[in-house]
């Protein structure tokens, strides 16, 4: 998911195995009323839930410097509208609400509870609650999940989100296309999705895969009405099945969640719905947006990518704001992604000469430095993924500020050795420019000139590196992304971004447009290895095998220090999200 969100999905410290404590509720057993996050050496580490509250009431305030990348389930991808969409989505399984290793494991949504695989992880099943129903008063059927899983297919209508539903679904040719189109082409819906009653839905897969269960929080599983199914214009108004629904929506202005009345709360473990009312604030100066929050004109920053850094000295000068601010580890890795398919980056010489020319440190100081910016990362892997080994397969000397004797030698091996001209891609908002520009200035210290193209950060990821077209049209040699896992597994976090069947032409998330057998084999036998050991050892030569193309750029391993108002309760670091949890936020009445 990319921190843009998904984000999946994006975890904190991972963890497969959870331990078994009850996260329903989104309580912790050692969470008390009015307790606060501990202080610790590197600012600000959250251990319990901040202000434990039930209290229903008031307006929950949110702000943001941009737009949603959609409001449509199956079209999101940002790890915060992931987090947002449980308001007023549903899905079969979610992510327990609760801090620490809790937040990693799922519980039944709209399922009773996560299937077994049968047939060799082929075949799973689930079994719906009764008495769910739409915001309209409509019952939720297992025909709505299958509808809307195929809604997924139609990828020249909806695009944007995660596809693993495709190949695993049918069998996919040799370019990882899908015979079937979706429902708007093929009325007669999937096969392999069987609904035997309206509680029962069961899912036959062409191939193992023993992460099934995670697809089922995928905010794409949420059921969607066919009656009401707007197609493209579906975001506008998705039609609620949680406890909020859409009053009104302006898209890069305002977005406005009120209660839906046709929610029973005793279908509903997870969520507390405890706000009567949810804004969204968008288009903000990201100082501004600070400024608001720390004036309590705003609740929450939606982005919870962290504050700009006048407002982090601010915050570690203050006991009193420390007291409402979190720094954690986000589970996200920052990077810059080397367009292969873009001169001279065709070239893999090229390619490390940028390796051994980028200043990590000064990429470090602008995204606020080693406290809320992150460590200095060399791996694909995060260190919070299991399977990461510590590794550095461009060294580049004390202070990571580059080799640049070892870049120069690199540019002359690729036949650039006076250096060349590139373009790279950024967000315009929030850290974005500030990459860019440390970027520029650390390569043109080899005599490689970067131009500078800052897009809308809404539609960053998905069009404008995510479109391979518009990035070989643009010329775009480089590109700032952020990407962290999908949930809590390696699969989850590599299959989108170097898996070579997953680049796409619309919404691809392998922004290299890396395809390297090995790297697509070694994909392939972790997620049908048997046990997490197995998958995690089949996965183990990925991150070197990436890096060894060095097409991606690791620079910093994400830490986020994020600020909230007074008088927010409930609030925790969720792992699943790797971000503060939104779905069971109060404000106090």
């Amino acid at each position: 998911m990319a921190i843009r969100v998904a984000s999946v999905a994006a975890i904190g410290a991972i963890a497969l195995a959870a331990c078994g404590s009850s996260g329903s509720g989104g309580s912790s057993s050692g969470s008390k009323s009015g307790s606060t996050a501990s202080s610790g050496s590197a600012g600000l580490i959250p251990t319990n839930e901040v202000r434990t509250s039930d209290t229903k009431g008031g307006t929950l305030k949110f702000g943001t410097v941009d737009d949603f990348d959609s409001l449509d389930g199956a079209r999101m991808y940002y790890a915060v509208s992931w987090n947002f969409a449980r308001y007023y989505l549903r899905t079969p399984l979610t992510f327990k609400t609760a801090p620490g290793d809790a937040s990693t494991q799922l519980t039944g949504d709209l399922a009773t509870a996560p299937a077994t695989g049968e047939d060799n992880n082929t075949v799973w099943t689930y079994h719906l609650k009764k008495g769910i129903k739409y915001e309209d008063g409509t019952p939720i059927t297992s025909a709505d999940i299958k509808y809307a899983v195929e809604r997924v297919f139609a990828t020249d209508v909806i695009s944007g989100g995660p596809t693993y539903f495709l190949c695993i679904l049918t069998k996919c040719d040799a370019t990882g296309a899908s015979p079937y189109k979706g429902p708007y082409v093929d009325k007669k819906g999937l096969s392999s999705i069987e609904t035997p009653d309206a509680q029962t839905i069961t899912f036959k897969l062409v191939k193992p895969f023993a992460d099934f269960n995670y697809l089922m929080q995928l905010p794409g599983a949420a059921p969607v009405p066919a009656a009401k199914d707007t197609r493209d214009k579906y975001a506008q108004h998705p039609v609620a099945s949680g406890p909020y629904k859409i009053q009104s929506y302006s898209p890069g202005k305002s977005l406005t969640l009120v209660r839906n009345t046709e929610w029973d709360p005793s279908t509903d473990s997870v969520r507390k719905a405890l706000p009567d009312k949810i804004t969204v604030v968008e288009g903000l100066d990201s100082q501004d947006e600070d400024n608001r929050v720390l004036s309590g004109a705003l609740d929450i920053e939606l982005e919870q990518t962290g504050v700009q850094v006048p407002t982090q000295s601010q915050v570690l000068r203050s006991s009193d704001l420390k007291a409402n601010s979190f720094n954690s580890v986000t589970g996200f890795l920052r990077y810059v992604s080397i367009q292969t398919k873009v001169k001279p980056f065709d070239n893999v010489n090229c390619r490390i000469a940028v390796q051994y020319a980028i200043d990590k440190t000064a990429l470090q100081t602008a995204r606020g430095g080693p406290i809320t910016g992150g460590k200095i990362a060399s791996t694909l892997f995060p260190p919070t993924l299991q399977g990461y080994k510590a590794a550095d397969a461009y060294p580049d000397g004390p202070g990571d500020h580059g080799d640049l004797t070892k870049a120069k030698e690199y540019l002359t091996k690729c036949g650039q050795p006076n250096g060349f001209s590139t373009v790279m891609a950024s967000s315009n908002k929030g850290k974005g420019p500030k990459d860019a520009i440390a970027v520029q200035q650390a390569l043109a210290r080899v005599g490689i000139k970067v131009k500078i193209d800052l897009r809308n950060q809404s539609t960053y990821y998905s069009n404008d590196i995510g479109t391979p077209s518009n990035v070989k049209a643009k010329d775009y040699g480089l590109a700032d992304a952020g990407w962290g896992p999908d949930w809590p597994a390696p699969y989850g976090f590599v299959e989108s971004i170097v898996d070579g069947r997953a680049i796409k032409s619309s919404g691809n998330s392998n922004y290299s447009e890396l395809n390297d057998p090995k790297v697509n084999k070694a994909i392939d036998d972790s997620l049908a290895a048997d046990g997490p050991a197995a998958a995690i050892a089949a996965a183990s030569q990925i991150d070197p095998d990436v890096m060894a193309d060095a097409n991606i750029v690791p620079f910093v391993y994400d830490n986020a220090l994020n600020i909230f108002s007074k008088r927010l309760t409930n609030v925790y670091i969720t792992k699943a999200q790797g971000m503060i949890d939104f779905v069971n936020l109060g404000v106090g009445g």
